[in-house]
């Protein structure tokens, strides 16, 4: 049986034939590039990575059918520790994965009856017990002692990674899915998120940094991260928070006329999500407001409601369906409100609340945590975000934003949030881009950086003792360098004269410079290129400031180089970076000989995350 030939045709006959294009893609570059010569002795890990809600389960049992073809005969499937997700995940894959032996958690029984005859998919959640019992399953059967083993981690950065490894320990589920990995004669393990910051920021030693990465693009009609940040300007459906006199009624009133819109044209749902806070009393008090809201408009539902859905009537500008006469929008909202068609909702550990509670009419969701990974709000055409944090991570809030998606119109697409929130989200958009660029570029050690103050992930999957911050605005230079041939670096710098103040050079030059420099333990110097390499990444012409100064008598272990000129000159330049080359005369240290020392500056208020390998696991 051709398992992935089966699946593209039963996505086919769906009628979603860009889809099967996609996944068709994805599963051969994979299975060409990384499948097909696999060796079947060695344990390896990969990447895939893809936007928030871009329908990475697709692209994941598209690459799942293709091993199939290619001989692995045993699967697992992971999703986070979520009862309903588990068995949603289970059900999408009986569902749509012909030909296979599918296991939920508690068909060990299956599993051994069907002695891999038929490839076998196990369905199981990121629970220790449920990760124990069946790393016993697996040890006690035999099959994997001689037979390879593919495992495909959804949300791979949530739980799997070790969170004792400042403290010399492994975390529970990290030690399972070690043994489970290591139990197979030999196991390809795929690391499956849209956020990708704490897999890239890994050691090689740990075990989970990927061997390779592979991005997949989102389909025509997604709404992601360029959408709602692009690099120029705000857009229409951004709204900054501080500037409205009563943002709830605002938000209220708003998605009272996209539903009225969407509802009346055929729609069947139309979400409004409400992210003010992880306190479980905050959600009830913005429940309370929305409904208070929802009174007011009721009561004036024939006066002072008129001007305010008018305004929002205004701006609507619907691509899915013809925008309806304000009349019709008016009477469309006025029965929702009269007769009970809203759902006001809050959801948190204190509060279940089903899917389908949201699947169908106008829905206002309130709740904290559990609105993050996993949870998919269908019609999700308004968001009201507030939530803060003192230490931010990237990979939570973005994460935690939901408003991704494919069935959003994106002409009805409204935003409320603070200001500083959305220059946040725009810089975690702009190192989103820089990851995905370096990844389709082929660049292996894929560098990640934030502005001061956001932090990539949670510190407790960072190994201290190997990820270094390189601050930018810092001057660094080596302690003790040397040059591989003096004469090549003052070749390529003899048209630079001293009595310039700077040159704009493009940082191709600038890397090659760097190539001759022999640096000291102290001085990252492959740190500070693979900075320039991600630059280059996003924009091929990067631009950079290059100073030269010749026949510096410095003096080695001063705790400065430059002069006092010179490092003011370096930071006038904040977005850019700026080398500075000194040839020293040698006469005051340096090893007695002249020779050229970098100085080099990264742009400013940027934080860059690099990993350390000890020289052994390299």
């Amino acid at each position: 049986m051709r398992y992935l030939k089966t699946y593209l045709k039963k996505i086919t006959d769906r009628g979603n034939v860009k889809l099967a294009e996609s996944i068709a893609k994805t599963a051969e570059d994979i299975g060409s590039q990384h499948i097909r010569n696999f060796s079947f002795t060695s344990h390896e890990i990969g990447l895939l990575f893809g936007n928030v809600q871009s329908g990475k389960t697709g692209q994941m049992f598209g690459i799942m059918c293709k091993a199939a073809d290619l001989g692995f005969p045993a699967f697992i499937l992971l999703t986070t520790d979520n009862v309903v997700l588990q068995q949603q995940t289970l059900e999408r894959v009986r569902a749509d994965m012909d030909g296979f032996c599918i296991c939920g958690e508690n068909d060990s029984g299956l599993f051994i009856e069907n002695s891999l005859v038929k490839p076998a998919i196990v369905v199981l959640k990121k629970n220790s017990r449920m990760l124990r019992l069946w790393a016993n399953v697996f040890n006690s059967t035999g099959f994997m002692k001689g037979n390879p083993l593919f495992i495909v981690d959804d949300e791979a950065d949530a739980a799997s990674l070790n969170t004792l490894v400042n403290r010399n320990g492994q975390s529970s589920i990290n030690k399972y899915l070690n043994s489970i990995k290591n139990g197979a004669s030999s196991s390809l393990y795929l690391q499956v998120t849209g956020t990708p910051q704490a897999i890239l920021l890994q050691t090689l030693a740990s075990g989970w940094h990927p061997y390779f990465s592979y991005y997949f693009c989102p389909g025509d009609s997604y709404l992601g991260g360029d959408f709602f940040f692009p690099t120029s300007g705000k857009p229409a459906c951004i709204d900054y928070i501080e500037i409205i006199k009563k943002p709830t009624r605002n938000a209220v009133v708003r998605h009272l006329a996209v539903s009225a819109q969407i509802l009346a044209t055929g729609g069947k749902v139309s979400n409004c999500l409400l992210h003010p806070s992880v306190r479980q009393a905050v959600h009830q008090r913005f429940a309370a407001d929305i409904i208070k809201e929802l009174n007011w408009c009721a009561e004036h539902i024939n006066d002072d409601f008129i001007a305010e859905l008018q305004a929002h009537y205004d701006s609507l500008a619907p691509e899915k369906s013809e925008k309806l006469s304000f009349n019709d929008i008016h009477k469309r909202t006025k029965d929702l409100v009269e007769n009970n068609g809203i759902n006001v909702l809050v959801m948190n550990g204190k509060t279940d609340v089903e899917s389908s509670e949201y699947e169908k009419g106008c829905n206002f969701i309130i709740g904290g945590n559990t609105l993050g990974r996993g949870v998919t709000f269908p019609g999700l055409q308004t968001i009201y975000y507030t939530r803060t944090s003192k230490k931010p991570q990237a990979d939570t809030m973005w994460q935690h934003s939901r408003m991704f998606g494919y069935d959003r119109d994106p002409g009805m697409m409204k935003i409320l949030i603070d200001e500083h929130l959305y220059k946040l989200f725009a810089d975690i958009n702009s190192t989103n881009n820089s990851i995905i660029a370096q990844i389709e570029r082929g660049i292996e050690d894929v560098k990640i950086y934030y502005p001061i103050g956001l932090n990539p992930t949670r510190k407790n999957v960072l190994d201290n003792d190997h990820v270094e911050i390189i601050s930018g605005g810092t001057n660094y230079y080596p302690f003790n360098p040397g040059n591989d041939s003096i004469d090549t670096i003052s070749k390529l710098l003899e048209n630079f004269s001293n009595e310039e103040p700077c040159y704009q050079v493009n940082l191709r030059f600038i890397r090659e410079i760097l190539s001759h420099i022999i640096p000291s333990t102290d001085f990252k110097l492959a740190a500070f290129q693979s900075v320039i390499d991600t630059i280059l990444s996003e924009t091929p012409t990067g631009q950079g400031i290059l100073i030269v100064r010749r026949e510096r008598n410095v003096a080695q272990g001063t705790g400065a180089l430059l002069s006092s000129s010179d490092w003011e000159l370096g930071g006038t330049f904040f977005n850019k970076v700026v080398l500075t080359m000194y040839q020293v005369t040698g006469t005051k240290g340096w090893g007695g000989k002249p020779l050229w020392v970098p100085n080099i500056k990264l742009p400013h208020d940027i934080m860059y995350y690099d990993v350390i390998e000890d020289e052994a696991d390299v």
